[in-house]
């Protein structure tokens, strides 16, 4: 079902961080990578809406996070691998709605 989703659609850009970050510039293209990362390992069987919340979810956490410009390529491994460990917990206790 990932064929049917446009990773572009999530991603962010510098103005969207304006308000949150000091480097607006660096705190977008963490989330970007993060996002990327999440999405490519995000299994090709989960449903649609599972995927959109999945990201939807991920991006609204990390653009307020003030240390999100200060992350490193190792950060976003271990960001995705949490968040894909608990996704199905989250899931169920109705967490994401």
């Amino acid at each position: 079902m990932k064929d049917l989703i446009d990773i572009h659609v999530v991603l962010s850009t510098a103005d969207d961080m304006q308000d949150y970050h000091d480097d607006p510039q660096a705190a977008s293209d963490n989330l970007n990578d993060i996002l990327f990362l999440l999405f490519d390992h995000i299994d090709n069987d989960w449903e649609v809406e599972d995927i959109e919340k999945c990201l939807q979810y991920c991006w609204q956490v990390w653009v307020h996070d003030s240390h999100l410009g200060e992350l490193d390529p190792e950060d976003f491994q271990q960001i995705v691998d949490h968040l894909l460990a608990t996704w199905e917990d989250a899931l169920n206790e109705d967490e994401l709605n």
